[in-house]
C-alpha cells in the first residue's frame, strides 16, 4: 500500500528518504530543501510581531516598545516557531503530531492582540499573560480532541481547508503586489519581479531532474532575489533594504540569546477579560490547525487523518503558543504556506523540516542572519507562493469529492461559504452593531466564518439516511 511505503520505518540514509516521512537524508540534501521551508515562511513569520508589537503600549505608562525590543521580539519569533516545528515532527508524549507541518506566528489574532495591547490597563504585559493562558487553552482542548472530533464532518473539515486556501490567494497577492500597504504598491519592478520569480519557479519545475525538481521553490527565491538585488545596485528600483541588517548589529550585537519575557521588565499581567477576548481566536486557530493538518494527510500521505495526530497537532498549536509568550512573543499555528509547499512537492521527511526547523533556531542566535533573511522582497515571496496557496485550495476540493454529492452538502457549502467568505467582503463592516470581538474575529477572518457555518449547518441539517440494500447512496 502506498501509505505503508511512505511510512514505514527506515534506518538507512538515503536521497529517496525525501518521499518517505521516515528515516535520513543526507545532510547536503536535506538543508536546501529545509531552507526552503524556512524562506516560505519567514518573512509571514516576523510581520504579526512587527505589528503587533509596534503598536503595543507598555502597562501603565502609555510608552511603546523600543526598537531594540521588537528586534529581540522578532528573534523570539524565529526561536519558538523553530521550537514549535521540533515539537510537531518529534512528538514528546502526546504533544506532536510526527507530521511535517511548520510552525510559525499566527496573523489570526492580530484583531484581538492589538485590542488587548493597545488598552492601556493592560497593554503589552496583559497580552501575553493572555497568550500564554490561551495557549493552554488551546492544548488542552487538542489533548480531548476524541470527545469533539466527531462533529468535525468529512464536509466541515474540506470547507475548512479549501477557506485556508482561499484567504490565503489575497497574501500571495499582496506580496507579489510589493507587500500590503506598500506606497509603491502594483509599480511594475514589483509585478516584473513577482512574474520572473514565478516562471522560474515553473521552469525549474520541469527542468530539474529527479529530488532536485521539488526545489523549484528554492531556486525562484534565489533568481527572484538576484533580480531584485540588480535592481537596487543599479539604481532602477529600491527593492533591496540592507539597512535592517546593521541596525540589528548596533542593536541587538551578532550574537544573542532569546530572553524569557519573566526576567524582563515586562512580567505578565493575567487578566481574565483578555484571556476571553483571545479564547474564542484560540478556537479558531484550532479550525485551522485542524484543516491545515488534515490536508497534509491526504494530500501528502494520501489517507484520512488520524486520531492521534489531531490531538498531538493542536496540542502542540496550543502548549507552542504558551511558550511563545512565555518568551513575550504572540501565538503559534501550524503554517498554510509550508502545507501548500509540502502538498506541492510531497517531500514530507521529517529530518528534513527538522533541517529547516533548526535553520529557525540558528537564525535567531544570529540576529543578522535573520535579518538577511527578513531583506528578501515581498514580490519574490508572491511569486513564489500563489502557486502554493492554491495548492491547499486544490486538497480541500479534492476532499469534497469524497462527500456524498446530494442537497445536504450543497447546502452547507453553499452556504459556508456564501456568508463565511461574503462577510469578509462587505463594502463596509458587517459586525458594525455587534460586540467588537465578534468582528474581529469573523470580519477579516474567512476561515473563522466558514467553518462556523458550516459547523452549525452540519450539525442542524439532517443526514439522508440509506436504504437497506443501497450502498451506493
Amino acid at each position: 500500500m502506498m501509505e505503508n511505503s511512505k511510512e514505514e520505518k527506515v534506518t538507512s540514509v538515503s536521497t529517496e528518504n525525501i518521499y518517505k516521512l521516515n528515516g535520513r537524508v543526507p545532510l547536503k540534501k536535506a538543508i536546501p530543501f529545509g531552507l526552503q521551508h524556512v524562506l516560505a515562511m519567514f518573512v509571514s513569520n516576523l510581520a504579526p510581531v512587527l505589528i503587533v508589537c509596534g503598536a503595543a503600549l507598555v502597562r501603565g505608562t502609555g510608552e511603546h516598545l523600543t526598537s531594540a525590543e521588537i528586534t529581540q521580539l522578532l528573534q523570539c519569533a524565529m526561536f519558538v516557531a523553530g521550537i514549535g516545528t521540533c515539537m510537531q515532527l518529534y512528538p514528546v508524549w502526546k504533544i506532536g503530531s510526527k507530521l511535517p507541518i511548520v510552525m510559525g506566528v499566527s496573523f489570526t489574532f492580530l484583531g484581538s492582540l492589538l485590542v488587548i495591547c493597545t488598552n492601556p490597563d493592560l497593554g503589552y504585559e496583559g497580552m501575553i499573560g493572555a497568550v500564554i493562558l490561551g495557549g493552554i487553552f488551546e492544548g488542552i482542548v487538542g489533548l480531548s480532541a476524541k470527545y469533539w472530533k466527531r462533529f468535525l464532518t468529512p464536509v466541515v473539515s474540506a470547507c475548512v481547508v479549501i477557506a485556508i486556501g482561499l484567504s490565503l490567494l489575497s497574501v500571495g497577492m499582496d506580496s507579489w503586489g510589493g507587500g500590503n500597504g506598500a506606497a509603491d504598491f502594483g509599480s511594475w519592478y514589483h509585478l516584473l519581479v513577482g512574474t520572473f520569480t514565478l516562471v522560474v519557479c515553473l521552469v525549474s519545475r520541469y527542468l530539474l531532474k529527479g529530488v532536485y525538481k521539488n526545489l523549484n521553490i528554492l531556486v525562484g527565491l534565489i533568481f527572484g532575489y538576484l533580480l531584485s538585488v540588480i535592481f537596487t545596485v543599479a539604481n532602477i528600483a529600491p527593492m533591496v533594504d540592507f539597512s535592517g541588517i546593521t541596525k540589528t548589529i548596533q542593536e541587538v550585537g551578532f550574537f544573542s540569546i532569546p530572553k524569557l519575557v519573566f526576567f524582563t521588565s515586562h512580567t505578565p499581567v493575567f487578566d481574565l477579560g483578555a484571556f476571553f477576548t483571545i479564547a474564542i481566536v484560540f478556537l479558531v486557530s484550532a479550525a485551522e490547525t485542524t484543516g491545515a493538518t488534515t490536508a497534509v494527510c491526504t494530500g501528502a500521505l494520501e489517507r484520512d487523518i488520524k486520531m492521534e495526530e489531531l490531538q498531538g497537532s493542536l496540542a502542540v498549536d496550543g502548549l507552542s503558543s504558551a511558550i511563545s509568550g512565555c518568551f513575550g512573543c504572540i501565538p503559534l499555528t501550524s503554517f498554510s504556506q509550508n502545507v501548500g509547499l509540502v502538498t506541492m512537492t510531497k517531500v514530507i521527511n521529517r529530518f528534513t523540516i527538522l533541517v529547516g526547523a533548526l535553520i529557525l533556531i540558528l537564525a535567531s542566535l544570529f540576529p543578522p542572519l535573520g535579518a538577511f533573511f527578513n531583506s528578501l522582497p515581498q514580490a519574490v515571496l508572491g511569486g513564489c507562493t500563489v502557486m502554493m496557496f492554491g495548492s491547499i485550495m486544490y486538497e480541500g476540493i479534492k476532499m469534497l469529492k469524497d462527500n456524498t454529492f446530494d442537497e445536504r452538502t450543497m447546502i452547507i457549502v453553499s452556504l459556508a461559504f456564501c456568508i463565511g467568505v461574503g462577510v469578509t467582503q462587505t463594502s463596509g463592516n458587517f459586525f458594525t452593531y455587534f460586540p467588537s470581538v465578534v468582528g474581529e474575529i469573523f470580519n477579516g477572518n474567512a476561515v473563522a466564518g466558514v467553518f462556523v457555518v458550516s459547523l452549525l449547518l452540519s450539525l442542524v441539517l439532517p443526514e439522508k439516511k440509506k436504504k437497506k440494500g443501497n450502498e451506493n447512496m
